[in-house]
């Protein structure tokens, strides 16, 4: 049955940029969700210590919890190899700290959409990375998975494989026991897709998942993949909400998963409107867990 992990969406301010909360605060906050997990972020502020790495897992396991995924964003479609060798190092180093905390998942991704890149050339240049990467995560026990992402806050341009079929056809370029999917649904609307279409072309090789929801404050499905899908900048049209009572169809997307076995972590990365927000979709998850798993 897969197990329940969350992440601090609504904290990462907090964590990562003025200090104003610490991990412990974190911790004990999530403590009160009954889950099973904490999902990390490399950019944390109190993880730059690798002698404080751990500490910070005893923290985590003597409330009863570990830590299963890190998430982090390495920029593998650079054109300059010595620049996508140094990212090559940092994930590398993630793989380290993942290894470190107890954990069996560290994020990757395939790196900007820098215009002059085609397609192919992308595809090619972040899966040879990720295949350099590949051998270090199996000496530390660590699975790859390559998220449907949007947009790292730090990056000038979004996602290189942030469209279905560029994200596919990366996925269908690595073929290790050690790589797999991080699915999450909400990703794909803001790249004007069908989250299931993408889930049912790639649910053989989800390994972990993100479980957010988004809704629409105007306009309609059709509006947001003609206007936005794809586009540089945040979609207006979509804000994050409580799970449940957004677009995605949770029936439909464990329904899928159930179908393929998978048994793994998800990871809840909604909550921006704070704790309550996350037990409420902490709650949801769990029924529904419990309908298509119990």
């Amino acid at each position: 049955m897969p197990k329940l992990a969350a992440f601090p969406k609504a904290y990462m301010h907090a964590l990562c940029k003025d200090g104003s909360m610490t991990l412990t605060q974190w911790f004990e906050l999530a403590s009160t969700l009954s889950i099973e997990g904490l999902e990390f972020y490399a950019g944390f502020i109190e993880m730059a210590m690798e002698s404080r790495w751990p500490d910070i897992r005893r923290q985590v396991e003597s409330l009863g919890m570990t830590i299963p995924m890190m998430c982090c964003s390495p920029d593998f479609t650079h054109p300059d190899r010595d620049f996508r060798n140094k990212e090559i190092e940092k994930q590398k180093r993630w793989i380290d700290m993942t290894a470190a905390l107890g954990g069996s998942y560290c994020r990757v991704l395939s790196g900007q959409r820098r215009p002059e890149l085609t397609a192919s050339q992308g595809v090619q240049l972040a899966a040879d990375c990720i295949h350099e990467c590949i051998p270090h995560a199996v000496q530390n026990n660590v699975t790859l998975i390559l998220e449907n992402h949007y947009k790292d806050d730090f990056w000038e341009y979004p996602e290189f494989a942030q469209k279905m079929d560029v994200f596919c056809d990366l996925v269908n370029a690595i073929d290790h026991p050690s790589f797999g999917v991080n699915y999450d649904p909400s990703n794909a609307y803001i790249a004007g897709d069908d989250p299931i279409e993408l889930l049912k072309r790639v649910s053989h090789r989800v390994v972990t998942m993100h479980a957010s929801d988004r809704y629409l404050i105007e306009g309609t499905l059709e509006d947001l993949r003609r206007e936005e899908g794809g586009s540089a900048g945040y979609a207006k049209r979509l804000r994050h909400g409580e799970i449940g009572q957004g677009l995605n169809d949770y029936d439909a997307i464990f329904g899928e998963l159930r179908r393929v076995g998978f048994d793994g972590w998800i990871s809840i990365e909604d909550g921006v409107d704070g704790i309550e927000q996350l037990q409420r979709s902490v709650n949801f998850l769990k029924k529904k867990i419990q309908q298509h798993w119990g």
